[in-house]
């Protein structure tokens, strides 16, 4: 007598590996989002460093920091436009504000990120957030 050998997987096999497949990517997305949050948040903040030292320069120069939109370029950043500055990726605008003989940067994210929402950085170095989903510590991790 010969036997019959059929080739091929079950329906039940095929439904586990969908399984699997669907719980290593419950665990892996949110992960690899986090991470793209993260690499955008790491512009904002090159962003924020660069205006901080561009602002340093200014006051060594003019004994007082740029403080209005309109004096903006003054700071010499990469992606000035008239009274804006982008990030090199377009991910922040820049904004600047006056106050208590200092300033306030803010890059403004373009990106959807609520956990931190849009970084600041003052004259004396204190970072903040806009955000409430994450601390001051990981947003500029």
């Amino acid at each position: 007598m010969a036997q019959h050998h059929s080739k091929g997987f079950t329906l039940i096999e095929l439904m586990i590996v969908v399984g699997i497949l669907g719980i290593l990517a419950a665990i892996a997305y949110p992960n690899y989002m986090e991470y793209v949050q993260r690499s955008n948040r790491s512009e904002g903040q090159a962003l924020l460093q660069d205006a901080a030292a561009g602002q340093e320069r200014f006051f060594a120069q003019n004994n007082s920091y740029v403080t209005t939109a309109a004096d903006i370029a003054k700071l010499g950043l990469r992606g000035t436009n008239g009274t804006t500055v982008e990030s090199d990726n377009g991910k922040y605008t820049l904004t600047v504000a006056g106050g208590g003989g200092g300033y306030t940067l803010t890059a403004t994210q373009a990106f959807g990120d609520v956990a931190c929402g849009n970084l600041t950085l003052n004259a004396l170095g204190v970072r903040g957030r806009t955000g409430s989903g994450k601390t001051v510590e990981q947003c500029w991790k």
